[in-house]
């Protein structure tokens, strides 16, 4: 009975912390939706680049 008690104590508590959360706003996460798409295509794109250059450097070496 005591596992039953700590249980709904922190269930208890844990919705007394999430009320006191703030939520982000839906135009705030709308924007920061955009950031994450956007550095994650920056990122791919960069890695690309490198990639190809260092496909592009190997290709010379061992054609040597």
């Amino acid at each position: 009975m005591k596992l039953l008690s700590k249980i709904g104590q922190y269930l208890k508590d844990s919705i007394k912390e999430l009320k006191k959360v703030t939520w982000p706003t839906k135009k705030q996460i709308t924007v920061y939706t955009i950031v994450v798409i956007a550095m994650s295509l920056v990122v791919a794109i960069y890695f690309g680049i490198l990639d190809y250059f260092f496909n592009w450097l190997l290709e010379l070496i061992i054609k040597k």
